[in-house]
């Protein structure tokens, strides 16, 4: 068994964690550190998870975290790269759904995240943590950097295309609608039920933290940078996330044959039938993306529907499906979920 360890255990990305990990048949939680409810009951704060995790929350310092086999955070940015050099000097291996590894230029990442990087040596050392792409390296990977939701959906949507030469580079466009709780389990007036619910309008417009992975993500499968414009906009769904993508075809192909060959060996991709419009409810509470190919009147540019569940392929989820391939576990243990519905 894999004694587990989380960091940040009462955000959404951490119950998620807590949720999928309780059913796991090859891991055992060993704590959940949370500086401003030590000592509580898990399933006091998330009576969810009763009868299923028994811990209590544990401050840090308390934490022994070294004495886990892999350890998780679901923290704020700027958090895991305080405590992963220790922990990693330890044996222990660190799956971070935060950003702080996954931009590879550390001025990049400087930039668009407010604070100086306290370990870019390591940067260098992450593991972007998309399967679909990188699973070869994740299998021996020390260091996970978990991706962000926006950029899962995005990345599996034109992979494909790019790989295979098909779409214009310098002019892609995502336009990618997210659930409220994408925003994390913390008081602001923008996700407040009144403002929030019956409503819908776009954000970060002129520039989003998740661009630069997307664009990072997107220009190491083709080679070269890509140009993208990336919208998103906030939904009043609590869960979710659909990506509508648009690309100018340059070279003919069937598409519907290209994404189903694409994807074919992967657990968690599905594409679905020509003609599909997939829905976010359809992948509620599951590690699943699908996806969808369209070509509108048989014009010059395609578009790709593509949707997943904020907080299970798009963080915990996929943070576990990194787990399972790291440790040379079954990719589906703890995560072969069937969506809910309705």
């Amino acid at each position: 068994m894999l004694k587990v360890g989380i960091v940040g255990g009462t955000g959404y990305t951490g119950v998620e964690l807590l949720r999928l990990l309780a059913g796991h048949p090859q891991a055992e939680l060993r704590v959940i550190t949370s500086r401003a409810d030590a000592e509580t009951p898990v399933s006091q704060m998330f009576p969810s998870l009763r009868g299923h995790v028994d811990l209590k929350f544990t401050h840090p310092d308390e934490a022994h975290l070294d004495q886990c086999d892999v350890v998780f955070f679901a923290t704020p940015n700027g958090i895991a790269m305080q405590q992963t050099r220790a922990l990693l000097d330890a044996g222990v291996r660190v799956i971070d759904l935060a950003a702080d590894f996954r931009i590879q230029d550390i001025a990049v990442w400087e930039k668009w995240y407010g604070m100086t990087h306290a370990c870019p040596d390591l940067v260098a050392e992450a593991v972007y943590g998309l399967p679909e792409v990188n699973r070869a390296q994740i299998k021996s990977a020390r260091l996970v950097a978990n991706p962000g939701c926006y950029p899962t959906a995005v990345q599996l949507g034109f992979i494909p295309l790019l790989e295979a030469g098909l779409i214009e580079e310098g002019s892609l466009i995502a336009d990618a609608k997210s659930g409220v709780s994408g925003a994390g389990r913390k008081a602001e007036v923008h996700s407040l039920f009144s403002e929030a619910s019956d409503n819908f309008k776009a954000y970060g417009v002129a520039g989003h933290r998740h661009l630069p992975e997307i664009k990072q993500g997107l220009a190491n499968v083709l080679g070269k940078p890509v140009g993208l414009t990336f919208v998103p906009h906030l939904t009043p769904l609590i869960r979710g996330i659909h990506a509508t993508l648009y690309g100018r075809i340059k070279k003919e192909a069937d598409l519907q044959a290209l994404f189903e060959q694409r994807y074919a060996g992967e657990a968690f991709v599905d594409v679905l039938l020509a003609g599909s419009m997939p829905e976010t409810r359809s992948v509620r509470g599951s590690n699943i993306c699908r996806i969808a190919v369209h070509r509108p009147q048989g014009g010059d540019t395609v578009v790709v529907l593509s949707v997943i569940d904020n907080l299970v392929k798009g963080a915990a989820g996929q943070a576990v499906q990194n787990m399972n391939i790291m440790f040379g576990l079954p990719e589906a243990d703890g995560i072969n979920l069937i969506p809910l519905l309705p």
